[in-house]
């Protein structure tokens, strides 16, 4: 896919290119095509993240809006049976088709000398005319002057013959042009009578290609008679991201919508956007790269899509600060070559996330999340450079409306101002899905639109590859500890089982202990984790385990002795249930 900030086509590296896009102009989102607020605004919006280096959205928060027909305002729904209309006329001209390629130039030096050689001929029999004509006044020999105009005269109508069936081929339109050339056959100027005779034999020969012409000229009516019927026969259907551009499918409206929302439902736009993109995928070969071996092992941590938004959408992670590795980034960008392949696999991996995260159904998901992290993230600069923008730009012209939101983390000072210089080109619909936080307030801004469950653990989440103890249907539960503060969390117990938890607090500089305290009076509280500082550098995750024979309560303690609240995620769940010896993991 899309959607793409065009934002990221200002400022963000090449790879963003590779961002997901859509944009209202697809990419554009995608880094492709984007939206826009007022310069004003934006100056406001920086100065906040620079001053208390906190998230700042665009403009307001965008709500996407429903697919379904009925839901429509009368001019929308409107505009869409109007596109309609246009898509079903363009199909029936083939506009959707491209165009046939152009013939070798070999061909057309054949068929030149073949047209030589048909000429060549008819030159030659006609100088042998005029010898024979020079000879005519010798009158003591005027048997061999018939043969000689007999094979002059017979000569004429091999000339005319390929005139024939040319005018034979346009005869469609003018048939009646033949009688003249049969009168030309007739000698103009009177003789004697011997040659008289020959003339009328020869003319009689003269009037047969005529015929033959006429013929054909008959026979290219009947069978150009039929084309009209052809032409009637219903044309190929055109998909889009497996979706028919016309017919009783319920996703139709849904990618229809995408493009008519892109244009502002200038429909006559919207139509030129959509036979542009149809016609690009042809030509790129979109079908046969969905299923080609672009391999990347070395990008799988560049870009990526992992878990959904809050509302169901999946995202798509864009992570540039991979490619502060030398030797990625020469795999990647390295000579025209490996940039051509880099393209090629970022589109590819959209493609792929398109078809199988979206469903196009009128009440179902038609877009994605981006984020993008900007932390560590070359300059525009580079061999990276020239692919970024061409990226870009094609997510900007063939994906459109396929961002929900972009989200930029870790955002450096330098890229706030690339996207304010870049603002202004930006549409105010785009800059309404764009969110941007400074490397504080990344993790609190990404749980505004993704819950921690989801998001990743390098963006600030609880989200690791191969869990063996909780998924991404194991909500957490979110806390926030004030400043100079303790924060206590109880989790029941029951007897004769195996409680696991994990908790994390951004940031750390806390201390952090757990306990087991039985609901039995007068039992023993049992340690399970010491009271300890956890520094900043620590494992992001802390987690734990007890097995308990009796039933009681698993307390969590956090003190922040800091002078600024932290944000506490943690979460818990009953391993088993049945006779285990007592454990505790403790860190």
């Amino acid at each position: 896919m899309a959607e793409e900030p065009q934002p990221q086509a200002a400022a963000a590296p090449a790879a963003a290119a590779t961002e997901v896009v859509v944009a209202e102009k697809a990419p554009a989102e995608v880094e492709k095509k984007a939206e826009e607020p007022a310069a004003e605004a934006e100056a406001e919006e920086t100065a906040a993240v620079a001053d208390d280096g906190g998230a700042v959205e665009a403009t307001g928060s965008f709500k996407e809006e429903s697919n379904l027909v009925a839901d429509l305002p009368d001019p929308e729904k409107k505009a869409l049976d109007e596109f309609k209309e246009l898509i079903v006329a363009a199909l029936a001209a083939g506009e959707f088709n491209l165009p046939p390629p152009p013939p070798p130039p070999k061909a057309k030096t054949e068929a030149a000398a073949e047209e030589t050689k048909t000429e060549a001929p008819a030159k030659e029999e006609a100088k042998t005319e005029e010898p024979a004509k020079a000879e005519e006044p010798a009158k003591e020999e005027p048997k061999a002057e018939e043969p000689a105009k007999a094979e002059a005269a017979a000569a004429e109508p091999a000339a005319e013959e390929p005139k024939a069936v040319v005018a034979a081929e346009a005869a469609a339109e003018e048939p009646a042009k033949e009688e003249p050339k049969a009168e030309e056959a007739k000698p103009a100027e009177p003789k004697k009578e011997e040659e008289a005779v020959v003339v009328a034999e020869e003319g009689t020969k003269t009037a047969e290609p005529v015929e033959e012409a006429a013929a054909a000229a008959t026979t290219t009516e009947q069978a150009a008679a039929p084309e009209p019927e052809a032409e009637a026969a219903a044309p190929e259907p055109v998909f889009i991201w497996g979706v028919p551009l016309v017919g009783d499918d319920e996703r139709t409206d849904a990618v229809l919508l995408k493009f008519l929302r892109a244009r502002e439902f200038k429909v006559k736009e919207a139509m030129a956007m959509l036979r542009s993109a149809v016609l690009w995928r042809k030509r790129f070969g979109i079908e046969s790269l969905l299923e080609a071996d672009l391999a990347f092992p070395e990008l799988e941590k560049v870009v990526f899509y992992r878990g959904a938004d809050r509302e169901g959408h999946p995202v798509c992670y864009n992570v540039y600060g991979e490619f502060q590795d030398k030797e990625v980034y020469e795999k990647a960008f390295g000579d025209e070559e490996k940039r051509e392949r880099f393209l090629k696999w970022r589109i590819q991996l959209l493609e792929r996330g398109i078809l199988s995260q979206l469903d196009f159904a009128p009440s179902g998901i038609c877009s994605m999340v981006q984020v993008t992290d900007l932390k560590n993230s070359p300059p525009m600069l580079g061999k990276h450079r020239a692919v970024t923008r061409q990226a870009v730009a094609l997510l900007q012209d063939n994906y459109p409306e396929f961002i929900a939101k972009k989200v930029f983390i870790n955002v450096p000072w330098w890229y706030l101002a690339a996207n304010k210089m870049m603002s202004p080109f930006l549409t105010q619909r785009t800059k309404s899905k764009f969110v941007f936080a400074s490397q504080a307030k990344s993790p609190e801004t990404l749980f505004r639109y993704i819950a921690p469950e989801q998001v990743p653990v390098q963006f600030g989440g609880l989200f690791k590859e191969d869990d063996p103890d909780f998924t991404t249907s194991d909500s957490v539960t979110e806390l926030t500890i004030k400043a100079s503060s303790k924060e206590t969390i109880e989790i029941p117990v029951t007897e004769n089982s195996t409680i696991v938890w994990e908790l994390r607090v951004l940031g750390w500089e806390v201390s952090h202990g757990a306990e087991f305290t039985p609901d039995a009076e007068g039992a023993y509280t049992v340690i399970v984790q010491k009271t300890r500082k956890v520094p900043a550098n620590e494992e992001p995750i802390m987690k734990g385990s007890f097995k308990a024979g009796e039933a009681g309560k698993i307390v969590l303690t956090v003190s922040n002795a800091a002078s600024k609240k932290k944000k506490l995620l943690y979460r818990s769940k009953v391993k088993c249930s049945t006779g285990e010896s007592v454990e505790a993991d403790i860190p």
